[in-house]
């Protein structure tokens, strides 16, 4: 069986595992929604997204807790019930391993705690601290998987992609992963937000998309670009000092553009603390602005 025959089943298991994180996800249920043997489950999974089925669960599990951490209030064993640990000391262990830190810790001290604070500075020295530039942004072509419904789980979509784009040896050292966000999750309802997955591909190699992939184009464009380091569950945090603080205070406006986010390495493979996205905001060109 080749590999293409193996998507539609890795992609309804992707589905599952998001829908069901929370619960105990054992070998032979997995294996039951794949329709996979339970003994070959675990290879074809690896061998077509290179990781495995057990690291991918394990860092969705921790990617949600520290979502709930970082924006809730809700209790650090609830968290760990909502996160699929049946064990208060099992979430705390694994959580320290990943993140570098006890839940209760990132909970107070987090990459997302930074922002907070900042919202409270005034000096200009302090207001750039978290290291905006300006830049023009090349055109690119993106090829890419939609997802409706939290940012938080964009994740769902970057998987299937990666498969997807994987199999058809579409990746190549100039590929990058990229994210464009089009509604703002403090004004539109969680479940309406709609976003894209995407991987830069070059026009001349697009190859014949299968439902519901498609091809976006970002135009070239000058854009206010704020570097992130952490987890991307912090980031939400990072968006509002962005809009909320530094665009006010810059003189610049917005283009009609949506915002989006280039990944600089691979969740797979660095600490989350470790994370790096470029967040990447259109903006006029001075000389278009209307100053009186």
């Amino acid at each position: 069986m080749s590999a293409l025959r193996y998507e539609a089943r890795l992609h309804k298991l992707i589905d599952y595992i998001y829908a069901h994180i929370d619960q105990s996800l054992d070998l032979i249920t997995m294996a039951d929604v794949a329709g996979i043997s339970q003994y070959h489950l675990h290879r074809v999974y690896t061998g077509i997204y290179g990781e495995s089925l057990a690291s991918m669960v394990k860092r969705l599990r921790l990617h949600y807790a520290a979502g709930q951490l970082a924006h809730s209030q809700v209790s650090i064993s609830q968290v760990a019930n909502l996160s699929g640990y049946s064990h208060l000391q099992s979430f705390t262990r694994a959580f320290s391993s990943e993140f570098g830190l006890a839940p209760a810790t990132y909970r107070r001290t987090g990459s997302h705690t930074n922002f907070k604070a900042a919202k409270h500075r005034a000096t200009a020295k302090e207001q750039n601290m978290h290291q905006v530039r300006l830049e023009t942004s090349s055109a690119v072509t993106l090829l890419a998987y939609p997802h409706t419904g939290a940012y938080m789980n964009i994740g769902k979509a970057f998987e299937k992609l990666s498969g997807w784009a994987g199999i058809r040896g579409l990746f190549n050292q100039e590929t990058r992963m990229m994210g464009v966000y089009f509604d703002d999750p403090e004004n539109v309802p969680e479940a309406e937000l709609r976003c894209l997955a995407g991987i830069t591909i070059a026009t001349d190699a697009v190859p014949a998309l299968d439902q519901p992939l498609q091809i976006y184009e970002l135009p070239e464009v000058e854009c206010a670009v704020l570097r992130f380091q952490g987890p991307y569950a912090d980031m939400a945090v990072a968006y509002r000092w962005f809009y909320g603080q530094w665009l006010p205070g810059s003189g610049r406006e917005p283009q009609d553009l949506p915002p989006f986010e280039v990944y600089l390495n691979d969740p797979k493979s660095v600490a989350p603390t470790e994370l790096l996205t470029d967040i990447y905001i259109p903006i006029k060109a001075r000389e278009s602005l209307n100053l009186v």
